[in-house]
C-alpha cells in the first residue's frame, strides 16, 4: 500500500512539473502571438499546479496528522484554489470579449499547436494512472484530480481547434471563442471547489 501512495505522490510531482513548463511556454508563445486562448490555457495550467501542490501536501501527510486536521486544512486550500479559478476566469472573459469586439486578430501560433498536441497525448495517460492508483488506495482526492486532468485533455482539444483554425484557415474568431470555453471551464471548476468546501464545512458543524 505504501508503494501505491508513493506512486500517487510521484504522479502529482509529474503533474505539477509538467503544468509549470506548459504554463510558462503557453503564456510566452500566447503573448507573442496575442492569443488569449493560449494564454488562458497557460493560466489554467498555473491553477492546476496549485491544485497538484495541495494534493502533494495531502499525500505527504498520510499517517502523520489526524484525518480531521488534514481535511480542515485541505478545505481552506480548496477555497483558495476556487478563488483563483474565478479571478483568472474574469480576466480571460474580459480579454476574450475585448479581442473579439475590437477585432484584435491573433497571429498564427505553430508552437501553440504543438503544445496542444503534446497535452492531448500526455493528459489521458496521466488521467488513467491517477484514477487507477486512486482506486487502489481509496483516495477520493486522487480520483477527483484524475477527472480534472481529463478535463484538461478536453480543454487541449478545444485549444487545438482554435489555434488550428487560425493557423490553417485564418479563422481568428476561433481564438476568443476558445477563450470563452476556457472561461466556462474555470468558472465550473471554481464553483465545484467552492461548493465542496462549503458542503463539507456544513457537515462538520
Amino acid at each position: 500500500m505504501e508503494r501505491l501512495f508513493k506512486k500517487g505522490l510521484w504522479l502529482e510531482y509529474f503533474t505539477v512539473a509538467y503544468n509549470i513548463v506548459e504554463a510558462a511556454v503557453s503564456i510566452v508563445f500566447g503573448t507573442m502571438a496575442k492569443s488569449i486562448a493560449l494564454v488562458g490555457f497557460g493560466l489554467d495550467s498555473v491553477v492546476e499546479s496549485l491544485s497538484g501542490c495541495v494534493l502533494i501536501w495531502r499525500l505527504r501527510q498520510h499517517g502523520k496528522i489526524s484525518p480531521e486536521e488534514e481535511e480542515r486544512i485541505e478545505k481552506k486550500a480548496m477555497k483558495f484554489v476556487a478563488m483563483t479559478f474565478f479571478i483568472l476566469g474574469l480576466y480571460i472573459l474580459f480579454q476574450s470579449l475585448k479581442k473579439w469586439i475590437g477585432k484584435e486578430i491573433p497571429d498564427p501560433s505553430f508552437p501553440g499547436i504543438i503544445i496542444a498536441v503534446v497535452s492531448i497525448i500526455v493528459m489521458p495517460l496521466l488521467t488513467w494512472q491517477k484514477y487507477r492508483t486512486g482506486k487502489l488506495i481509496g483516495s477520493r482526492a486522487l480520483i477527483a484530480d484524475s477527472k480534472e486532468t481529463l478535463a484538461c485533455a478536453f480543454l487541449s482539444v478545444a485549444l487545438l481547434f482554435g489555434l488550428g483554425s487560425n493557423y490553417l484557415f485564418g479563422f481568428w474568431q476561433a481564438d476568443p471563442i476558445v477563450g470563452l470555453i476556457i472561461v466556462a471551464f474555470l468558472f465550473r471548476e471554481g464553483r465545484e471547489s467552492w461548493m465542496e468546501s462549503r458542503e463539507d464545512a456544513a457537515d462538520g458543524e
